[in-house]
């Protein structure tokens, strides 16, 4: 995973169920028994701090991202 604290990760843990960790975090903020638990949990805490989303898929691939921060190249209009 990503050590960049302006980022939060919805990813598998290796015991069961998902984990919602904040990047470059040993530590999960917080564990869910399903995927959809911890993509709303991690939603919640990244629009809160402002932080990019990143939701991973099974095989610890990223499946997609939700901007919640100070995104660098915002749209225009």
């Amino acid at each position: 995973m990503a050590k960049n604290p302006e980022t939060h990760h919805v990813v598998p843990n290796p015991r069961g169920g998902w984990d919602v960790k904040r990047g470059g975090a040993s530590r999960a903020t917080s564990h869910h028994e399903t995927k959809k638990e911890a993509v709303d949990s991690g939603r919640a805490v990244s629009r809160n701090q402002g932080t990019e989303l990143r939701i991973h898929n099974r095989n610890g691939r990223i499946a997609s991202s939700d901007s919640h921060g100070r995104d660098p190249y915002p749209p225009k209009g």
